[in-house]
């Protein structure tokens, strides 16, 4: 007999992860394919997790979260975004993976269509199938910077159409919207009435004059839009598992159920680190996008003078998405050369969506001297095979 679920057998694997996988047979490579800081968290937020402990707070609390916290996260989010935000706009979750389970569990019944970026982050769809959602993929790009296309978001809606997820900045694009994209977007969201799950978490990783603009801050669609952010890629928090949703009181209000079902709370002295990540000194944050701004020219640079390859430059995240059809082969085939014979592990954009095949994804969250030598690899054996 078999006992695994239609939803277990039919899960799509991560492509991130069967290339990290792979790379553990190469000891000897460079791992650009994890999106993950290569910084410690800062000490002082550490020092307030272990206060918190010392201190005896390792009991369960509520569902929501710590009610410290969510008056945090409004307090900053609501000066950052330039609209009221209280703690009732907040729901804590554990991590921004699992603020985009609780806002679609909200939010889609059975059969409810949810469009998704392509290529956009794999996780979304394996979400959406385990909720019963229907996934329709809207294509992304490059000629237009990577930034969805009214009209392209217009083509996919349908009486069916519940939920819209954005990601912006973008994994793995690095792409950014401006105000006016925005804006331009959500006249068609407000025309067909659909939510909007907006994820941000790299909104404080932008480069040069670009600025963030979030389409929670359309005050004629912003009932509509759940905004989903956390503190993993700010704060190189990634082990903390701390996420956030900031949006309607009457949807926020619902979800606190779901998360009893789920994980019930979130370790309080977890969200008491997280508490000081907020409202502590932010010149860590400037300090890590310093690196992450040398680190981009490195990278981009350094792939656009290998013949062959084509690079964007990121606006956002720490990701390089290089377009790579020139050498005729899948996204995949051309990873896992790039591995087997460079030793540099990359990420084929086939496992962001159809419409990520002929580029792959390659992270620049790593120090100067990995990424100065996996150019190196890769050129040596770009100028040696073709």
């Amino acid at each position: 007999m078999n006992y695994l679920s239609n939803t277990t057998l039919n899960y799509p694997a991560s492509g991130i992860r069967v290339m990290f996988d792979l790379a553990s047979k190469y000891p000897d490579a460079i791992n650009l394919s994890l999106g993950e800081p290569n910084f410690e968290t800062p000490e002082h937020i550490k020092a307030a997790g272990i206060k918190a402990i010392s201190e005896g707070l390792t009991k369960y609390n509520p569902n929501a979260g710590l009610y410290e916290l969510r008056e945090a996260v409004a307090e900053k989010y609501g000066n950052d975004l330039g609209y009221k935000i209280e703690a009732e706009n907040v729901m804590i979750a554990a991590g921004a993976m699992e603020a985009i389970f609780l806002a679609l569990a909200a939010i889609i019944d059975n059969g409810d269509e949810v469009i998704i970026p392509d290529p956009g982050y794999p996780n979304y769809s394996g979400t959406v199938a385990t909720l019963g959602g229907k996934m329709v993929r809207v294509p992304l790009y490059e000629e237009y910077g990577f930034k969805l296309q009214p009209e392209d978001l217009e083509k996919a809606i349908t009486p069916k159409t519940k939920v819209l997820i954005m990601n912006y900045p973008t994994n793995p694009l690095g792409a950014i919207l401006k105000k006016e994209d925005v804006e331009k977007l959500a006249e068609v969201v407000k025309k067909h009435n659909i939510v909007v799950i907006s994820d941000e978490v790299y909104d404080k990783i932008i480069y040069d004059e670009n600025v963030h603009y979030s389409i929670s801050q359309v005050e004629d669609v912003r009932k509509q839009v759940l905004v989903v952010n956390g503190l993993s890629k700010t704060y190189a928090m990634t082990g903390w598992r701390i996420g956030f949703i900031i949006g309607d009181k009457e949807i926020i209000k619902n979800m606190p159920k779901i998360q009893e079902g789920v994980v019930s709370c979130l370790p309080p002295f977890v969200q008491m680190a997280a508490v000081e990540a907020l409202r502590g000194p932010q010149d860590c944050v400037e300090e890590m996008v310093s690196h992450y701004t040398r680190r981009r020219k490195i990278i981009t640079d350094g792939l656009n003078s290998i013949k062959g390859f084509k690079c964007l430059e990121s606006g956002g995240t720490f990701y390089a998405f290089s377009n790579i059809k020139s050498f005729g082969k899948t996204s995949k085939e051309f990873a896992v050369e790039i591995l087997q014979e460079a030793k540099v592990v990359c990420v084929p954009g086939s496992a962001f969506g159809e419409m990520g095949e002929g580029y792959i994804r390659l992270s620049f969250a790593n120090s100067d001297e990995n990424l100065y030598e996996a150019v190196k690899r890769i050129k040596n054996y770009i100028e040696k095979a073709y």
